[in-house]
Formats: C-alpha cells, sequence, structure tokens
C-alpha cells in the first residue's frame, strides 16, 4: 500500500516524525540529509498505524463553533467550568468557581481563552517539569508552549521541550504523561522499548493516561 506525503519538512533533527493532522492530511518531518528512499521504508513500516489514525481523525466530529455566552462550560485541568459574562473585572478572564469574561470581550473571546491557557500553561508545565528534572536528573534546554493541535509535546534535537496550550485543560497526570514523555526524549530519542522502559521507570502508570489522551484527546479545543 503506497502512502501518498501531502508535505514533507526537512530540518536540523535527527529522527523522522509522522504528523497526521486532523483533516487526515499527512506531514512528514525528517533531517536534512535523510535519504528519500529512508523516508518512504519508514513510511511503509508504519503503514498500518498511518491508515488507522487518518480514519480516526476523520471520524472526530468537528467542535461546535464557541459562541462565549453565559452557561458555555470550558475545560481546565480536567475539570469543566461554567462561563459567566460580567460587565466589569479588573482582569478580561478570571477563574474562581468558574470562568468570568468581561462582556465587552466576548467578541474575542477565543482570543482571551487562548491567551489565558496559554500563561497557565507555562507556569503549571514549567513546574513540573522542574520537578521531574530535580528527581530524575534531566536538563532540558528551555521549555516553549505551542498552538500545536495534533501534537501533545515534542523535544528538539538541542533539548528545547514544546508543549501545546491545550495539555493545560487535561487533569494533572495526563500532563505528567507528557512531561515524562518529552523529558524521556532527552535520553532515548526514539519510541523503541529502551525509550519506554525509561518512561514507565518515571511514571508507571504511564499507559493509564496515554489511553486517556487518545479517547479524550479531541476535546482538549477552543
Amino acid at each position: 500500500m503506497q502512502i501518498e506525503i501531502d508535505k514533507l519538512i526537512r530540518s536540523k533533527r535527527r529522527t523522522i516524525a509522522l504528523i497526521i493532522e486532523r483533516d487526515g492530511s499527512f506531514t512528514v518531518r525528517a533531517p536534512m540529509r535523510a535519504p528519500r528512499a529512508a523516508i518512504d521504508t519508514f513510511i511503509q513500516q508504519k503503514a498500518d498505524w498511518i491508515t488507522r489514525t487518518r480514519k480516526k481523525m476523520k471520524s472526530i466530529k468537528p467542535t461546535v463553533e464557541r459562541q462565549y455566552f453565559d452557561g458555555e462550560k470550558f475545560l481546565y485541568l480536567g475539570s469543566s467550568f461554567d462561563l459567566k459574562l460580567v460587565e466589569f473585572q479588573k482582569h478580561l478572564l478570571h477563574l474562581d468557581s468558574g470562568f468570568s469574561l468581561r462582556r465587552a470581550a466576548q467578541a474575542k473571546g477565543e482570543q482571551v481563552f487562548t491567551r489565558w491557557y496559554k500563561e497557565r500553561a507555562l507556569e503549571i508545565i514549567s513546574e513540573r517539569v522542574k520537578q521531574y528534572s530535580a528527581q530524575h536528573n534531566f536538563i532540558p534546554k528551555q521549555i516553549k508552549i505551542s498552538s500545536a493541535k495534533t501534537r501533545w509535546g515534542s523535544c528538539s534535537p538541542n533539548g528545547t521541550l514544546n508543549f501545546t496550550w491545550r495539555l493545560v485543560m487535561a487533569p494533572l497526570d495526563v500532563i505528567d504523561y507528557v512531561v515524562v514523555h518529552e523529558l524521556a526524549h532527552l535520553r532515548v530519542k526514539n519510541h523503541s522499548s529502551k525509550f519506554w522502559d525509561v518512561v514507565e521507570s518515571i511514571y508507571p502508570e504511564y499507559k493509564k493516561q496515554r489511553k486517556w489522551l487518545r479517547e479524550n484527546g479531541d476535546k482538549l479545543s477552543l
């Protein structure tokens, strides 16, 4: 079975990464000098996974467009909170027993929520990375928050860890799994059995959180 690539991106990375977007399009990230034949061989080895994932992505129902009105629900750290529009408050968006959004900012609700989630994500994920790094002798170079829609995290060749802000919608134990996953890549760049041994040695119940992401990841979105 021949798998067609929609986009091939070459960069200063060491391994080949396969990315299936929500619309089913297929992106391959590869090292600058990787022969095309080697890339094609790797893709064919993963053909069954690519086909299954594409089918799953296309079956996901489109997210209902947000209106940012009273009573609409938003996730944070695995819990759902109601939104309430208010006439005035110091910050555009605030979380207490629920989310409150300044009514004047309703029209740009997506931008306001995205900014808020990014700030919380950097704060929480940085703290978790710091904790696990200290406990298990990891030395990440930098932590960045991205807007990735299909990748929860990544580890660049220079040791920079990237995490999507959408993760902050998930329970803390799921965030911890993704943090440990990317930290483990500082020692093992691929997803070999050796890599998963590192993950399991730090986070023994990782399979439970990995399963949660597979089943609920599409909900972590605006």
